[in-house]
Protein backbone atom coordinates (compact mmCIF):
# COMPACT_ATOMS: atom_id res chain seq x y z
CA UNK A 1 0.00 0.00 0.00
CA UNK A 2 1.39 3.42 -0.92
CA UNK A 3 1.89 6.15 1.39
CA UNK A 4 -0.01 9.11 0.56
CA UNK A 5 0.42 12.48 1.92
CA UNK A 6 -2.00 14.64 1.52
CA UNK A 7 -2.24 18.05 1.70
CA UNK A 8 -3.04 20.10 4.53
CA UNK A 9 -6.08 22.36 4.59
CA UNK A 10 -5.14 25.51 6.57
CA UNK A 11 -8.27 28.07 6.77
CA UNK A 12 -5.97 31.25 7.01
CA UNK A 13 -7.26 33.81 9.71
CA UNK A 14 -7.88 36.26 6.86
CA UNK A 15 -10.50 34.17 5.11
CA UNK A 16 -12.10 33.24 8.55
CA UNK A 17 -12.77 37.11 9.25
CA UNK A 18 -13.73 37.86 5.99
CA UNK A 19 -16.23 35.00 6.05
CA UNK A 20 -17.43 36.08 9.49
CA UNK A 21 -17.63 39.86 8.42
CA UNK A 22 -19.18 38.72 5.05
CA UNK A 23 -21.85 36.49 7.27
CA UNK A 24 -22.91 37.54 10.70
CA UNK A 25 -21.80 41.46 11.04
CA UNK A 26 -25.24 41.93 8.70
CA UNK A 27 -27.30 40.47 11.64
CA UNK A 28 -25.85 42.56 14.17
CA UNK A 29 -29.05 45.38 14.41
CA UNK A 30 -31.25 42.30 15.04
CA UNK A 31 -29.11 40.52 17.73
CA UNK A 32 -29.02 43.70 19.25
CA UNK A 33 -32.90 44.53 19.37
CA UNK A 34 -33.35 41.07 20.98
CA UNK A 35 -30.74 41.77 23.40
CA UNK A 36 -32.37 44.56 24.72
CA UNK A 37 -35.47 42.97 25.04
CA UNK A 38 -34.26 40.51 26.62
CA UNK A 39 -31.63 41.93 29.14
CA UNK A 40 -34.08 45.08 30.13
CA UNK A 41 -31.04 47.47 29.61
CA UNK A 42 -28.40 49.02 27.24
CA UNK A 43 -25.37 47.95 28.89
CA UNK A 44 -26.14 44.72 28.90
CA UNK A 45 -27.72 44.62 25.73
CA UNK A 46 -24.50 45.61 24.44
CA UNK A 47 -22.40 42.96 26.70
CA UNK A 48 -24.60 40.52 25.20
CA UNK A 49 -23.96 41.29 21.59
CA UNK A 50 -20.38 41.47 22.33
CA UNK A 51 -20.35 38.00 23.82
CA UNK A 52 -22.30 36.51 21.22
CA UNK A 53 -20.10 37.73 18.09
CA UNK A 54 -16.71 36.53 20.66
CA UNK A 55 -18.26 33.47 21.16
CA UNK A 56 -19.56 33.16 17.04
CA UNK A 57 -15.77 34.26 16.00
CA UNK A 58 -14.68 31.53 18.07
CA UNK A 59 -16.36 28.86 16.94
CA UNK A 60 -17.36 29.95 13.39
CA UNK A 61 -15.20 26.91 12.10
CA UNK A 62 -18.25 24.71 13.37
CA UNK A 63 -21.10 27.09 11.43
CA UNK A 64 -21.95 25.45 8.03
CA UNK A 65 -21.54 28.04 5.47
CA UNK A 66 -24.86 28.55 3.81
CA UNK A 67 -27.01 27.67 6.42
CA UNK A 68 -29.46 30.38 8.35
CA UNK A 69 -26.26 32.58 10.22
CA UNK A 70 -28.94 34.51 11.71
CA UNK A 71 -30.93 31.60 13.75
CA UNK A 72 -27.24 30.61 14.58
CA UNK A 73 -26.06 33.74 15.89
CA UNK A 74 -29.48 33.93 18.22
CA UNK A 75 -29.12 30.42 19.19
CA UNK A 76 -25.77 31.65 20.99
CA UNK A 77 -27.66 34.73 22.07
CA UNK A 78 -30.11 32.82 23.54
CA UNK A 79 -27.59 30.36 25.31
CA UNK A 80 -25.21 33.00 26.79
CA UNK A 81 -28.24 34.35 28.34
CA UNK A 82 -29.43 31.89 29.65
CA UNK A 83 -26.25 30.92 31.11
CA UNK A 84 -25.45 34.07 32.29
CA UNK A 85 -28.50 34.43 34.15
CA UNK A 86 -28.29 31.48 35.79
CA UNK A 87 -24.70 32.46 36.75
CA UNK A 88 -26.23 35.64 38.30
CA UNK A 89 -29.26 33.47 40.54
CA UNK A 90 -26.37 31.53 42.02
CA UNK A 91 -24.37 34.67 43.27
CA UNK A 92 -24.90 36.21 46.07
CA UNK A 93 -26.80 39.94 46.60
CA UNK A 94 -23.84 42.55 45.74
CA UNK A 95 -23.98 45.43 48.36
CA UNK A 96 -22.41 48.87 46.93
CA UNK A 97 -21.30 51.90 49.44
CA UNK A 98 -22.43 54.78 47.65
CA UNK A 99 -24.02 56.37 50.24
CA UNK A 100 -28.06 56.44 50.35
CA UNK A 101 -28.02 59.40 48.06
CA UNK A 102 -26.81 57.45 45.22
CA UNK A 103 -28.67 54.85 45.86
CA UNK A 104 -31.89 57.05 46.01
CA UNK A 105 -30.62 58.47 42.67
CA UNK A 106 -29.89 54.79 40.67
CA UNK A 107 -33.28 53.43 42.09
CA UNK A 108 -35.36 56.75 40.57
CA UNK A 109 -33.37 56.32 37.20
CA UNK A 110 -33.01 52.24 36.78
CA UNK A 111 -36.89 51.71 38.36
CA UNK A 112 -37.89 48.98 40.30
CA UNK A 113 -35.72 45.35 39.63
CA UNK A 114 -37.25 42.56 38.13
CA UNK A 115 -36.01 38.75 38.42
CA UNK A 116 -36.60 38.79 34.91
CA UNK A 117 -35.39 41.04 32.37
CA UNK A 118 -37.32 40.28 29.35
CA UNK A 119 -40.33 40.98 31.55
CA UNK A 120 -38.89 44.61 32.41
CA UNK A 121 -38.49 45.56 29.46
CA UNK A 122 -41.70 44.58 28.27
CA UNK A 123 -43.01 46.50 31.32
CA UNK A 124 -41.51 49.65 29.76
CA UNK A 125 -43.07 49.16 26.62
CA UNK A 126 -46.59 47.87 27.23
CA UNK A 127 -49.69 49.22 29.55
CA UNK A 128 -50.09 47.40 32.72
CA UNK A 129 -53.32 45.26 31.72
CA UNK A 130 -51.10 44.15 28.64
CA UNK A 131 -47.98 43.56 30.22
CA UNK A 132 -49.93 41.44 33.03
CA UNK A 133 -51.69 39.14 30.26
CA UNK A 134 -48.58 38.57 28.78
CA UNK A 135 -46.19 37.77 31.72
CA UNK A 136 -49.12 35.57 32.65
CA UNK A 137 -47.97 33.45 29.23
CA UNK A 138 -45.95 30.60 29.79
CA UNK A 139 -42.74 31.08 29.11
CA UNK A 140 -42.22 29.41 25.81
CA UNK A 141 -45.45 30.91 24.19
CA UNK A 142 -44.40 34.36 25.72
CA UNK A 143 -41.07 33.83 23.74
CA UNK A 144 -42.69 32.73 20.47
CA UNK A 145 -45.24 35.69 20.32
CA UNK A 146 -42.62 38.04 21.58
CA UNK A 147 -40.22 36.94 18.40
CA UNK A 148 -42.95 36.87 15.78
CA UNK A 149 -45.74 39.59 16.93
CA UNK A 150 -43.08 42.57 18.45
CA UNK A 151 -40.04 41.81 16.85
CA UNK A 152 -41.21 40.38 13.28
CA UNK A 153 -39.71 37.34 12.66
CA UNK A 154 -41.09 34.74 10.31
CA UNK A 155 -42.00 31.31 11.93
CA UNK A 156 -39.10 29.46 10.00
CA UNK A 157 -36.69 31.68 11.33
CA UNK A 158 -38.19 32.05 15.20
CA UNK A 159 -38.15 27.81 14.50
CA UNK A 160 -34.51 28.24 14.03
CA UNK A 161 -33.88 30.57 17.04
CA UNK A 162 -35.47 28.49 19.36
CA UNK A 163 -34.73 24.94 17.94
CA UNK A 164 -38.16 23.91 17.72
CA UNK A 165 -40.31 22.51 14.62
CA UNK A 166 -42.35 24.99 12.48
CA UNK A 167 -45.65 23.67 13.59
CA UNK A 168 -44.98 24.08 17.27
CA UNK A 169 -44.29 27.42 16.69
CA UNK A 170 -47.09 28.20 14.93
CA UNK A 171 -49.10 26.08 17.36
CA UNK A 172 -47.52 27.98 20.96
CA UNK A 173 -48.00 31.11 19.02
CA UNK A 174 -51.76 30.41 18.42
CA UNK A 175 -52.41 29.42 21.78
CA UNK A 176 -50.57 31.96 22.76
CA UNK A 177 -52.48 35.03 21.19
CA UNK A 178 -55.72 32.87 21.93
CA UNK A 179 -55.07 33.01 25.89
CA UNK A 180 -54.38 36.90 25.11
CA UNK A 181 -57.93 37.30 23.43
CA UNK A 182 -59.25 36.46 26.43
CA UNK A 183 -57.95 37.78 28.59
CA UNK A 184 -57.84 41.47 27.39
CA UNK A 185 -61.52 40.94 25.79
CA UNK A 186 -63.19 43.34 28.01
CA UNK A 187 -59.72 45.90 28.26
CA UNK A 188 -60.43 46.37 24.78
CA UNK A 189 -63.91 46.71 24.78
CA UNK A 190 -63.46 49.57 27.06
CA UNK A 191 -60.29 51.57 25.22
CA UNK A 192 -63.29 51.22 22.07
CA UNK A 193 -60.87 48.53 19.75
CA UNK A 194 -64.61 46.60 19.87
CA UNK A 195 -67.86 47.91 18.66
Amino acid sequence: MENRQYPEIIVSEKSKAKNFNDEAIPHKEALYNYALKISGNIEDAEDLVQDTYLKAYRYFDHYNSGTNCKAWMFMIMKNSFINNYRKEKREPGKVYYDGPGNFYLQSKLIGPASSNPEEYYLNQMLDDETNTALNQLPDKMREVLVLCDIEGYSYEEIAEMVNIPVGTVRSRLHRARKILQESLFDYAKDRGFLN
